[in-house]
């Protein structure tokens, strides 16, 4: 703190929370253990590094851990002989200047206002020379992600062999955008967030010492609003104990955040899942009545989804300290009843909702409108449940002899037509075109002997990756003849004038055999993209044709067949991702 905020203090007579209950050594770091453990260790083996990096969120206490770094290791002690210590006195007077921000060889720079080479430049050019009445001359930069690329570049060097009596202390709450040069040099500190328990613990601390009455209820609601920051709890604390004038109840605080009852909220929930429009509706205007923000409660709608979402895989996430016992009591019930398509679908449509009320003219309107939207889906069956009373009430296709069939054989029928276009060209050409099975002249019949239908050539050029060579076979040759060394093709319009030229001359390379490609004015058959295409079109209007398909569209008119993919296809597709049995070498009869 600079003289000036210290004189400001004074006049007022009062100083936030934040500050006021800011720690001073190690010991008042709060949740970070690990990190307090290091260091301790470090300092009690006289292994403190050149550098160091303190990332997490905000309010997790990282310039504060860089300015008690600061004290311990220039704490000379009350008689002044002391050496570097994880408990700093705070009496001597490094510790009081550095703690009230005017030691000279403590400098703190903020990365966020001073991001240049420039600045960068002053302490390089600075740190030759020795700290002036401190054991170590510690440079404190802020926010260090700011800074440019040219600064840390500049920095690079002084940073890995900086003098003996200079100590670098970096803090960030956006490690991903700090150099890896710059993190290799210095020892990375991982703030966590501080967990709950710990939170409200703190919380009831404070709020004793500044003989505030506060309510569990209300201090696991700011517990809560902030996320793991114990700044931004304390300033909420802070501001709890003004408004309630030296009692705080959980409804003033609600009312401070600007939240809705979370037993309400609960209530507004289990009436959305039922799919009770009008209730919800009634419930929501009430809130909004009460002075809850509509972009508040579609917070906590999709906050409580996620946290019965969670429930319902991990039953012990409902032990929450943030949570009474009742909402625990409701929560559970909740995750017992409640599908998880029904969580899952709640979801997505709620984040949906919460873009639409930034968005919205009026938040509470487009807030109702998302809460209607909700309700009516609320019992939307599942695809599967949909396909199954669609099913019973399709009645069965008839078959050609008049007979009934079942709707399941027909789709199988419909979808194995079309796993088969490639196979079925295939056969068809070799059908056509597989007249006397003569081979080149002068070609060893071993060679050709591999390359008996036309497809194994498709097949040699896939292998050898010529796409341009396989789509202008696919698209532009009409196959006329077809013999192991010789083919035939009738061009169309679209056919480049040396594909035939072009043709032998890779199947040659690739086989060391002679190959003849002629072209010839007539007798060609449909190209392969062509018979694909067809075989595909008529897949696709058997598809159409089946009944359930046909009942599915009269329910959602604006339904379009988007892809077909057959029963063996599904089936090879469950195969592959199967896990592998494993025999179980335990006969069931090997007793009897």
């Amino acid at each position: 703190m600079s003289e000036t905020e210290s004189g400001s203090a004074k006049d007022s007579g009062y100083q936030v929370l934040a500050r006021k209950y800011r720690p001073e050594v190690f010991a008042d770091l709060v949740g970070q253990e690990p990190m307090v453990r290091t260091l301790k260790n470090a300092f009690e083996a006289n292994r403190i590094a050149q550098a160091f990096v303190m990332t997490g969120i905000r309010g997790t206490g990282k310039t504060t851990t860089a300015r008690i770094i600061a004290k311990g290791m220039n704490c000379i002690g009350p008689n002044g002989d002391g050496g570097p210590t994880t408990e700093p006195c705070g009496v001597c007077e490094n510790c009081i200047a550095i703690m009230e921000g005017r030691h000279v060889d403590v400098m703190e720079m903020d990365a966020a206002s001073r991001t240049g080479v420039n600045d960068i430049r002053e302490i390089i050019e600075s740190v030759a020379y020795r700290a002036a009445s401190a054991r170590y001359k510690i440079y404190i930069i802020d926010e260090v992600h700011m800074l440019s690329t040219s600064a840390f570049n500049a920095l690079l060097k002084t940073l890995e062999e900086p003098p003996a009596h200079v100590k670098f202390i970096f803090a960030t709450t956006e490690i991903r955008k700090v150099p890896v040069t710059v993190l290799s040099r210095c020892q990375r500190f991982d703030l966590r967030r501080i967990e709950p328990e710990v939170m409200i613990a703190l919380m009831r601390k404070i709020a004793k010492a500044e003989n505030a009455e506060i309510s569990d209820d209300a201090l696991a609601l700011i517990t809560r609003a902030s996320e793991g920051s114990a700044r931004d709890a304390t300033s909420l604390l802070d501001q709890a104990i003004a408004h309630g004038a030296g009692e705080t109840t959980a409804d003033q605080v609600r009312a401070m955040l600007g939240l809705a009852d979370r037993g309400r909220v609960l209530d507004l929930f289990d009436m959305i899942v039922r799919g009770d429009a009008a209730a919800a509706m009634t419930e929501l205007s009430g809130q909004y009545g009460d002075g809850a923000d509509p972009m508040a409660v579609l917070r906590d709608l999709a906050e409580i989804t996620h946290w019965v979402s969670v429930i319902k895989i991990t039953p012990e996430a409902a032990e929450d300290p943030t949570v009474s016992p009742d909402e625990r009591m409701r929560g559970q019930a909740m995750a017992e009843k409640l599908p998880m398509r029904v969580m899952t679908r709640m979801w997505q449509m709620l984040l949906k909702a919460l873009e639409e009320v930034a968005a919205a003219p009026n938040a509470m309107m487009a807030a109702e409108m998302a809460v209607i939207r909700l309700t009516h889906v609320a019992d939307l069956p599942s695809p599967g449940d949909l396909v199954k009373r669609l099913q019973d009430a399709t009645p069965p296709p008839m078959q050609p002899n008049g007979g009934p069939s079942g709707g399941g054989h027909q789709a199988s029928s419909t979808t194995t037509n079309a796993s088969q276009p490639t196979a079925t060209h295939g056969g068809n050409t070799t059908q056509m075109v597989a007249g006397g099975g003569a081979t080149a002249l002068g070609a060893p019949d071993a060679v050709l002997a591999r390359f008996g239908q036309f497809e194994t050539i498709l097949e040699l050029i896939r292998s050898h990756r010529d796409v341009k060579l396989l789509i202008e076979i696919e698209t532009t040759m009409r196959l006329a003849n077809y013999a192991p060394g010789r083919i035939e093709f009738q061009p169309t319009e679209n056919t480049p004038r040396d594909l035939a030229q072009r043709l032998g001359q890779q199947l040659q390379l690739w086989t060391g055999a002679r190959w003849t490609v002629t072209l010839v004015n007539e007798g060609g058959a449909a190209t392969i993209a062509e018979i694909r295409d067809a075989e595909m079109l008529a897949v696709r209007t058997e598809a159409q044709a089946h009944p359930l398909v046909q009942a599915v569209v009269t329910q959602f008119p604006g339904a379009k067949i988007t892809s077909i993919r057959t029963l063996k296809e599904l089936a090879a597709e469950a195969a592959s991702s199967a896990l592998p049995e494993v025999e179980d070498e335990w006969d069931p009869f090997e007793d009897s």
